[in-house]
């Protein structure tokens, strides 16, 4: 049961990290959202999903590439709910590009909010979980944190390091009640993807469903992409006592991608 549990979800104002915090909030975790954006938008959902699940719903406005806030953020997840029982890292960030042409500030940026935030955040809510004996880190890696495309170096990098970091952190806490596991799906329709559609669409001179169609055809077999509500879903589990036994490893829910 994670009722009455708090979790911390990072990058959830859109996209999958909204897919995982409403999912635990349905069953029943209080949740700290954290992400950047227009104020007055952001209090909306939040004060929307409290009221559609009746649980503690806070907000945190944390820069998650500044290493040195990312710790804050946790501090003030605790005192705002007692506690932190679930983190889940899921904050990242996209910019395709070929390695020769890579800007390096966006190099620096995708290395730290894809992985550098992660570790961060794990490193600063372990010690509470260790002292309760209890704890469920769960990182949104990707399909990229186990097999490669092109142009998408640096996050490649991130999302294996998030996978590194996933197997050390199980490791190191599987003595005292925690269990830490990666989720990688492979194309989901979010925000971060959307802009990968446009730019095929507009470069091919093609429609937005024919870009959709191209895009998952090339990588995922059954031919649709995943939705937020079933990467909600296993976090939900993976953060139960079910799931207990269940640590170190990378999950992907990617239609099959991996399987080739």
């Amino acid at each position: 049961m994670i009722k009455g549990k708090n979790a911390v979800v990072t990058g959830s104002t859109s996209g999958i990290g909204l897919g995982i915090a409403r999912a635990l909030a349905q069953a029943g975790c209080n949740v700290m959202l954290t992400g950047l954006g227009q104020a007055a938008e952001i209090e909306r959902l939040r004060a929307a999903l409290a009221a559609e699940t009746g649980v503690v719903v806070r907000h945190d406005g944390v820069d998650l590439a500044d290493s040195r806030a990312v710790a804050g953020m946790i501090a003030r997840a605790q005192a705002a709910l007692g506690s932190v029982d679930i983190l889940a890292n899921n904050v990242g960030a996209q910019h395709p590009c070929p390695i020769e042409d890579y800007p390096l500030d966006r190099y620096d940026l995708m290395i730290a909010l894809n992985m550098s935030a992660a570790f961060h955040a794990t490193r600063a809510a372990l010690p509470q979980m260790k002292a309760r004996g209890w704890g469920r880190i769960i990182n949104t890696a990707s399909a990229h944190g186990l097999v490669a495309s092109v142009h998408k170096g640096p996050y490649i990098m991130a999302k294996h390091g998030v996978v590194g970091l996933t197997k050390t952190t199980a490791l190191e806490a599987a003595t005292f009640g925690i269990t830490c596991n990666a989720i990688c799906p492979g194309w989901v329709h979010t925000p971060l993807v959307q802009s990968q559609i446009d730019t095929r669409a507009q470069q091919r001179g093609i429609s937005q469903d024919q870009a959709i169609i191209e895009l998952v055809g090339e990588k995922q077999p059954n031919g649709r992409m995943v939705t937020v509500a079933e990467i909600g879903a296993l976090a939900v589990f993976l953060a139960g006592d079910m799931a207990r036994s269940i640590t170190g490893v990378a999950i992907p829910i990617d239609g099959g991608w991996t399987a080739r």
